[in-house]
């Protein structure tokens, strides 16, 4: 009776708001002290993860963030700083195994079908306490690719890197969704509250937790074009290249998302 008790009373909707942490190193050949200055170290940003009935829904919890604009003096540079994710809506279905992105770049939008992938995780057996929640630590790797942005010769150039990243995160197992930040959906069992990416390059905190969450915001993002990852990456890199080219007055125009 009392398992059962316990079962009934687990938490399998709701609402959580997140922190994201950034941690940014931009560098440019030929860069002046003041403009290193200008530069922040770091970014903070807030999200909003909805979850109930098998989907989730995250999307920023401060749609109306502006980019920020920073000028070196005399007119030479200009790097603006975008906030990654600002107008974007990632919805998956974890009975599916389906997920749809709503990406907005450059005044369009768009929508990216793609599937949850489970990662390999390892658990370390390792316990703290997160917002009065007992969570556990798991660990994991993954090597995927990353856009990378220098400064040559006064020209930008962008290309693709191979990037390793080790990933830390810490689940509440009390709370019996296999959900948490951004696209870390279907991973554990339990609510990841808190996920540490690359040594800090990047952290993800839980900041609250609601036991409800409108249930009916959960819905796919829906229209009339649709693209796979590798379509929307052609068409980012190609209006990327477009952007530069156009780049009025000649200007040094970086955009780091």
């Amino acid at each position: 009776m009392l398992t059962l008790t316990l079962a009934q009373a687990q938490q399998k909707e709701g609402r959580v708001i997140y922190e994201r942490v950034s941690q940014m190193q931009i560098t440019f050949s030929g860069m002046n002290e003041e403009m290193q200055r200008m530069i922040p170290k770091s970014r903070t940003d807030k999200f909003e993860l909805l979850f109930g009935n098998s989907e989730t829904l995250w999307k920023s919890a401060e749609p109306d963030n502006e980019d920020e604009t920073l000028n070196s003096d005399g007119g030479g540079l200009q790097v603006r700083m975008v906030a990654a994710g600002g107008g974007d809506v990632l919805y998956s279905n974890l009975e599916t195994g389906k997920r749809t992105e709503l990406r907005e770049m450059f005044d369009k939008k768009y929508l990216v079908d793609d599937s949850i992938r489970a990662m390999k995780w390892k658990m370390t057996g390792e316990t703290k306490t997160i917002l009065n929640h007992s969570c556990m630590k798991a660990t994991t790797t993954r090597i995927g690719k990353r856009p990378q942005t220098i400064l040559v010769d006064g020209k930008t150039e962008r290309k693709e890197i191979t990037d390793t990243s080790l990933i830390i995160a810490w689940f509440a197992s009390d709370i019996p969704v296999s959900t948490g930040p951004a696209e870390f959906q279907g991973q554990l069992p339990g609510l990841i509250l808190e996920m540490d990416i690359n040594n800090g390059r990047q952290v993800f905190r839980a900041l609250e937790i609601s036991p409800k969450a409108d249930l009916a915001a959960i819905k796919e993002p829906t229209g009339k074009k649709r693209y796979t990852q590798d379509e929307f990456r052609a068409e980012r890199e190609k209006m990327l290249g477009e952007m530069q080219k156009n780049n009025p007055g000649g200007r040094n125009v970086i955009r780091i998302n």
